[in-house]
């Protein structure tokens, strides 16, 4: 069982997502625990103050650190060390070679950030694998944060209704190329035909015809997946 904890200031936020689909199913099955922690109940003032203004001026508030310090170290007193996580533009791109590492964790904890972004001694005092969807900013870690736990536990053994789909997607068979095209009944819509390929029973001409179609798909789309020819 893989267990995650995350912590964000707007539960309400994540929890309807975390509830459904192969999440909820997952954790239905065992092999998925989701505690989400408002960490604004570790403030100490009357005000319940998790931000502040900036030192040497600029717009926005930053989250300070007593209340995020305090809650991680509530979660592993409590619940054990925890892998944690740092949703934050500025980490390393998150890669199916990432989740497929993270999925064989026992314990994540992953922190959302909210308003101007962190005190950088939420940094500096404790340790994270910081990590981003991609070049752009969003107004707080939450959709960044749903996006690592589901592509993790996806991957975890007997999520899936099959766990050959894991194996078989985009970044996943081979890191270097994207999946191939899919095709379901009916054979013909609106005069586009199944190619007759998937349809022959040939499984090694079928084999074939997927690595060709991905190795296409892939110059056409990614062709920094490849590099140079």
């Amino acid at each position: 069982m893989l267990e995650v904890h995350l912590l964000t200031l707007f539960p309400d936020a994540v929890d309807g997502y975390l509830r459904a689909s192969i999440l909820g199913r997952a954790q239905e099955a065992g092999k998925l625990r989701i505690h989400v922690l408002d960490f604004r109940r570790f403030t100490t003032d009357r005000h319940r103050s998790v931000d502040d203004r900036p030192f040497g001026g600029g717009p926005g508030m930053v989250l300070k650190p007593e209340p995020i310090f305090q809650a991680v170290e509530w979660v592993e007193r409590e619940f054990g060390p925890c892998h944690r996580i740092l949703l934050t533009p500025d980490g390393a791109h998150f890669t199916q070679a990432r989740a497929q590492r993270l999925s064989a964790a026992q314990r994540l904890l992953l922190l959302c950030g909210r308003y101007e972004g962190f005190d950088e001694r939420v940094r500096a005092g404790l340790e994270w694998e910081e990590l981003s969807l991609g070049d752009f900013v969003l107004s707080g870690g939450e959709i960044a944060a749903l996006a690592v736990i589901e592509a993790t536990v996806r991957l975890i053994p007997g999520v899936l209704g099959d766990d050959g789909s894991a194996v078989s997607e985009s970044f996943t068979a081979d890191p270097d190329l994207l999946d191939h095209p899919h095709y379901t009944r009916p054979v013909e819509f609106r005069g586009m035909a199944v190619p007759e390929v998937l349809r022959s029973g040939n499984h090694a001409q079928v084999a074939r015809w997927r690595r060709e179609q991905a190795e296409r798909r892939t110059r056409e789309r990614r062709p920094d997946l490849i590099g140079p020819q």
